[in-house]
């Protein structure tokens, strides 16, 4: 069983920035896993945002290329999700998800992107 814990969301004006963390409780090195931010709007279904591999490869939406990182941190157990230039659109709840030895999923943070 693996907890995944997210922070680092609130309330923020367009084109501010964020960062998002989320705290695995297992070793994230060592064995070959995707970690992956996700989002969902109200009345929407939840979409990809950006995954990184155990190796460092990252992948993105469209949307987000250019304005949002990801990165990890093997050591803190730790994967982050650098948002800037955030819009009204990029507000959701944003979810982290583990797939490697079972498929986890975190509680969510809620970012609202709001002038």
């Amino acid at each position: 069983q693996v907890q995944l814990v997210e922070s680092g969301g609130g309330a923020v004006q367009p084109g501010g920035s964020l960062r998002l963390s989320c705290a695995a409780s297992t070793t994230i090195s060592g064995s070959i896993n995707v970690i992956g931010w996700y989002r969902q709007a109200p009345g929407k279904q939840r979409e990809l945002v950006a995954t990184i591999s155990s190796g460092g490869r990252t992948n993105y939406v469209g949307s987000v290329e250019g304005r949002f990182t990801i990165s990890r941190d093997n050591a803190k157990n730790t994967v982050f999700l650098q948002m800037n230039s955030l819009k009204p659109e990029d507000t959701a709840v944003y979810y982290c998800r583990y797939t490697g030895r079972g498929d986890y999923w975190g509680q969510g943070t809620q970012v609202t992107v709001s002038s």
